[in-house]
């Protein structure tokens, strides 16, 4: 399901910016699955909390500059940035979020989450996983960066890819999420033609 998520955004991109995407299909191969796998395994069993994506936001930025991005790191708190450009031409931004949630995880998987944060108003610690799949969007973006970034010479303009926090919500009194990066000029500097994001749904049959 990821690589074929993966192909869709990353068409949607590569035509934004008038350009054929037939040649993406090659790039997506059994030895790269297995790469979203594993990302998508590590963010799974190491989940975070809204604003406090510490850990993830530095491993995302990591594999992002092992493949020659350039990352603004803590924008809207633990938001990222990463600028992909060739020559002249529209600016399109893809999304995704990072935060995980305050729920206990039940499905015995291998690479279940075992976190567990303390809350520092009750002092009583609560169990956290990535509930509603910002583990899977975070893989997502990150490959298709990656994909995008070999096909470089065939983008005449600039891919903007964002990794937001706080999707869920900033703890209360607390700013950030969307409208902290868009106060810190995300969409601006430089500005923004088209914007892609996606969701995954879980009652999609897959295989």
């Amino acid at each position: 399901q990821i690589p074929i998520t993966l192909m869709t955004i990353a068409g949607l991109a590569m035509a934004s910016l008038g350009h054929s995407n037939d040649d993406l299909s090659a790039s997506i191969q059994a030895d790269y699955q297995h790469r979203l796998s594993d990302m998508f395994k590590h963010f799974h069993a190491n989940p975070e909390l809204s604003t406090g994506e510490f850990k993830t936001a530095k491993k995302i930025a990591q594999e992002l500059r092992a493949h020659g991005f350039n990352v603004t790191e803590n924008v809207g708190g633990t938001g990222l940035v990463a600028l992909l450009k060739n020559g002249t031409g529209p600016l399109v931004m893809m999304r995704a979020d990072m935060d995980g949630l305050p729920v206990e995880e039940k499905t015995g998987l291998p690479y279940a989450s075992t976190v567990t944060q303390l809350d520092p108003v009750t002092k009583k610690t609560f169990p956290v996983m990535h509930a509603c799949g910002h583990d899977t969007h975070i893989a997502i973006l990150m490959a298709t960066a990656e994909v995008l970034s070999k096909h470089k010479d065939k983008i005449k303009g600039r891919i903007k890819f964002i990794f937001q926090p706080a999707e869920e919500g900033p703890p209360p009194g607390e700013e950030g999420g969307a409208k902290l990066m868009i106060k810190e000029g995300v969409l601006e500097n430089p500005k923004v033609d088209a914007i892609f994001g996606l969701h995954i749904n879980s009652q999609t049959p897959v295989g």
